[in-house]
C-alpha cells in the first residue's frame, strides 16, 4: 500500500514563514513611525537654527536651557515633586488596596473593586471638571496640593490593577508554609507577600511617575497661580512658538527615563533573585 504524504504540511510551513515575515515586518514599520519623531527630535537639539533647517552641530540650546532657563526647570521641578509624592502614596494605597480585594472576601467586594476602576474608563475632562468644582466647593485654593490630590487619584487604579495582576501569579503554598513556621498574618505581609508582589509594586510606580508627569488636562483645571508644571508650562510656551530648548529639555528627560527603566529593572531582577 502506498503511504500517504502530507501535502499541506510544506504548505503550512511556507504559510507560517511568509506570514511571520509580514508580522515582523509590520512591526518594524510601527516601531520605525513611533520612535521617529524621538530620533528626530534629538537631532534638532544639536541644531545651530530655530528653524527646521539644519545650521550645523551646536549646544547652543543646552546652555540656554541650563543658564537662561529658570522658569522652566522651576516646572520640571514641580513636575518631578509631585510625581514622586503622588505615586509614593497612590502606590502604597494600591498595593494595599489590591491585597485586601485580592485575598479577602467581604461583602461589596465586586462593586468596591469595579468602583476602583472607574477613574481608569472616564474621561480625564470628567475627572478634571468633577475635582475642580470639589475643591471649590471645599474651598480649597488651587495649588501644588490639590495637583497632588487630583495626581494620587488616577494613579491608584493603575496601581491596583497592576499589582492584582502580579499578586494573580501568587503561589499560596508560600503562605501556608509562612504560617506552619509560625508567622502571623502581619509578618506574612512584610516578610512573604511584599517581597513576591514588589516586581508589580515597582512597575506600578513607575507607571504612576510617567502618568503624572505626562498629564496635563487634569492638572490644568486644579492647578493655580504659580503652580504651573512642565506641561502646563511647555503649552504656554508653544503657545508663542516652538523653542527648541523643549528639544534639548526632552533628550534630557527622555535619557533620565531610559536609565531609571534600566536601574528599576535591574532592582527587580535583583529582588526576584532574592526571593528565589
Amino acid at each position: 500500500m502506498k503511504k500517504l504524504s502530507k501535502p499541506n504540511q510544506p504548505n503550512q510551513k511556507w504559510a507560517g514563514k511568509k506570514t511571520g515575515k509580514f508580522s515582523l515586518g509590520m512591526f518594524s514599520l510601527v516601531i520605525c513611525f513611533l520612535y521617529m519623531p524621538l530620533i528626530i527630535l534629538v537631532v534638532y537639539s544639536f541644531n545651530e537654527s530655530r528653524m527646521m533647517n539644519w545650521g550645523g552641530f551646536s549646544l547652543r540650546w543646552y546652555e540656554e536651557l541650563f543658564f537662561s532657563s529658570g522658569s522652566l526647570w522651576q516646572s520640571f521641578g514641580n513636575s518631578a515633586m509631585i510625581a514622586v509624592t503622588s505615586a509614593t502614596v497612590s502606590t502604597l494605597i494600591g498595593t494595599l488596596g489590591a491585597i485586601g480585594l485580592y485575598w479577602y472576601n467581604f461583602r461589596f467586594r465586586k462593586a468596591i473593586q469595579l468602583t476602583a476602576f472607574l477613574p481608569m474608563l472616564i474621561p480625564e475632562i470628567i475627572i478634571g471638571v468633577s475635582l475642580l468644582i470639589f475643591f471649590a466647593g471645599l474651598k480649597f485654593q488651587l495649588s501644588l496640593f490639590t495637583i497632588f490630590l487630583a495626581h494620587t487619584t488616577f494613579n491608584i487604579p493603575f496601581v491596583l490593577l497592576v499589582v492584582m495582576a502580579r499578586l494573580e501569579e501568587f503561589d499560596f503554598t508560600i503562605i501556608e508554609a509562612a504560617y506552619d513556621l509560625g508567622a502571623r498574618e502581619f509578618q506574612a505581609l512584610l516578610k512573604v507577600i511584599l517581597p513576591t508582589a514588589f516586581p508589580g509594586i515597582m512597575s506600578g510606580f513607575l507607571i504612576a511617575v510617567t502618568l503624572s508627569l505626562e498629564d496635563f488636562v487634569i492638572t490644568f483645571f486644579v492647578s493655580g497661580p504659580g503652580s504651573s508644571t512642565l506641561p502646563l508650562h511647555i503649552y504656554s510656551m508653544i503657545r508663542f512658538g516652538v523653542s527648541p530648548v523643549i528639544n534639548a529639555l526632552s533628550v534630557i528627560v527622555i535619557a533620565g527615563t531610559v536609565v531609571l527603566a534600566v536601574l528599576s529593572r535591574n532592582v527587580v531582577k535583583l529582588v526576584f533573585q532574592q526571593n528565589r
